[in-house]
């Protein structure tokens, strides 16, 4: 099966940017070995962000992304913490 093309929103690239040299490692792992083949193994998020899936990138970041089945495309929309830091 076809790998999906993983796309960043500009939020996600300002959270990347502020990554350690360590963790944008780990997160280009993540997105090339699961996301990109397995997107939907994610936490499905509920409420306004229902169409939105989770990840854990460290105890306390995440990954937040969409999948477009019809461009088989994964967009990144976060990259970071959801606790307000």
């Amino acid at each position: 099966m076809k790998p999906y093309e993983i796309r960043l929103t500009r939020e996600a690239v300002k959270d990347l940017a502020k990554l350690t040299p360590k963790l944008k490692l780990k997160l280009k792992g993540m997105l090339l070995h699961n996301v990109a083949l397995t997107p939907y193994q994610g936490k499905r998020l509920v409420g306004d962000l229902e169409d939105f899936y989770s990840l854990r990138l460290t105890f306390k970041d995440r990954i937040v992304y969409t999948v477009d089945e019809s461009t088989h495309t994964i967009y990144v929309h976060r990259v970071r913490t959801h606790y307000g830091d």
